[in-house]
């Protein structure tokens, strides 16, 4: 054990010997908090008040949570409502704030470690594109004095995350400049499974599942406005919003509701590769927020989840009637030719890719070919899983997109509509999530 878990270890008994660690955290501590480092205190609309007495609570009392855990709810609690408070205070002095359009977005989904980063990573070469970045999800205004620090505060924050999980960013690479996911968006409305992601509260998931994700995808619409209309006062282009979360192949019917116009890439992959991938992230994240992490049952809640997932993406196309078909992206095509799979997807919704974005493209898969990511080796047995029984889960998903194994001859035919159908040979790696 290094010094820092020593630490920690001790702070987190200390803690609960002494019941520090089951106070209740107390959602009316939290916004006189969130209001007077704001200076503001009207929220306009208070809908998120219940689901964040619902996420505290399930925190709590589910969570086991550790000294840094508890600190940490309690900061990103403030740092959202705060946040509320600025896009409430701004949409009053310019009401056309909401009234920007949001036009034809792109949703790039899937299972998770499929490739959807990568994939959005490398559309978001194409400067035509946008997506909100972490800075901006983190702190969408700029201090009221003082210079303007947001990029370099959330670097600081990034690397002190990772000094309390070094495995996260061989994982996830990520950096206060890079695209963020939308779950990120959603969390502000206390109704993400970035939540569930971060704190065993099966409680939560279970409210949240039945609530559906409507409101948040309400606010996702009006935080992008926020963002566009920031660019818009700059000077600086608008373009396409490209957007990127696996958790949003469980909110298809609210992006159906809230972005009639929307446009969706699903991005597939073998699942017993995925499982293993996403398991191993979800440990890493929470291990610094508890103080019981059950690796089995992790990989068994996610087993679920994910299954769960894959049917719902076969439902979508006979059950969303989108304004335009589903894109769908195999992570084998995506992997070993990028630029055409990133191609295929332009032709898809009509869209051309210029030669400038080709190029800054082509160079960003040779300067990092494997997206940044560094190799792993999963062992099923750590996560109580079985390849065998995992495949036979997952068969029906894989037949209806023409999904193969990992590692196994890959067959010529592809079925209709389904990916670029640029791979010819197989590339069995596990590094580009």
């Amino acid at each position: 054990m290094s010094v820092q878990a020593a630490v920690l270890s001790l702070a987190d008994a200390m803690a609960n010997r002494f019941g520090i660690l089951q106070r209740k955290l107390r959602a009316e501590d939290l916004l006189r908090a969130a209001r007077r480092r704001a200076g503001a205190d009207d929220f306009d609309d208070t809908s998120f008040l219940d689901p964040l007495r619902l996420l505290l609570d399930a925190c709590v009392e589910e969570a086991s949570l550790s000294v840094v855990g508890r600190l940490a709810l309690r900061w990103d609690t403030v740092r959202f409502l705060i946040n509320l408070l600025q896009l409430g205070a701004a949409e009053r002095r310019v009401p056309a704030i909401t009234r920007q359009p949001i036009e034809r977005p792109i949703f790039i989904t899937g299972l998770p470690r499929s490739g959807t980063t990568f994939l959005h990573r490398l559309i978001m070469a194409d400067r035509d594109n946008r997506a909100p970045l972490v800075w901006q999800t983190v702190y969408p205004y700029p201090p009221k004095d003082g210079p303007d620090r947001r990029v370099a505060r959330v670097t600081q924050q990034l690397r002190a995350f990772e000094r309390l999980a070094p495995q996260f960013r061989g994982l996830h690479p990520l950096f206060a400049t890079s695209p963020q996911e939308c779950s990120e968006i959603t969390a502000h409305t206390f109704r993400s499974l970035r939540c569930d992601t971060t704190y065993r509260i099966p409680s939560y998931r279970t409210w949240l599942d039945a609530a559906g994700h409507v409101p948040a995808y309400e606010f996702h619409k009006r935080f992008l406005q926020h963002l566009q209309f920031q660019s818009a006062i700059a000077g600086t282009a608008a373009g396409r919003w490209v957007l990127k979360c696996p958790d949003h192949v469980f909110a298809l019917d609210a992006i159906r509701t809230v972005y009639k116009d929307a446009r969706l890439v699903f991005v597939h992959r073998d699942p017993v590769n995925v499982l293993l991938s996403v398991a191993q992230l979800t440990e890493v994240v929470r291990r610094p927020f508890t103080r019981r992490l059950d690796p089995i049952e992790i990989g068994r809640q996610e087993s679920a989840r994910w299954l769960d997932g894959a049917q719902r993406m076969m439902d979508a196309e006979a059950g969303l009637k989108l304004a335009e078909p589903i894109c769908h992206v195999h992570h084998l095509d995506l992997i070993t030719d990028p630029l055409a799979t990133v191609e295929s997807v332009y032709r898809h919704f009509g869209l051309t890719l210029s030669l400038d974005a080709s190029a800054r493209l082509d160079r960003m898969v040779g300067q990092q070919p494997d997206g940044g990511y560094a190799p792993h080796a999963y062992r099923f047995e750590d996560h109580g899983l079985d390849a065998t029984v995992e495949r036979a889960k997952f068969r029906d998903y894989m037949v209806r997109f023409g999904i193969q194994p990992e590692g196994a001859p890959r067959r010529d035919v592809t079925p209709p509509r389904l990916g670029p159908g640029a791979a010819t040979s197989v590339v069995t790696r596990t590094m580009t999530e």
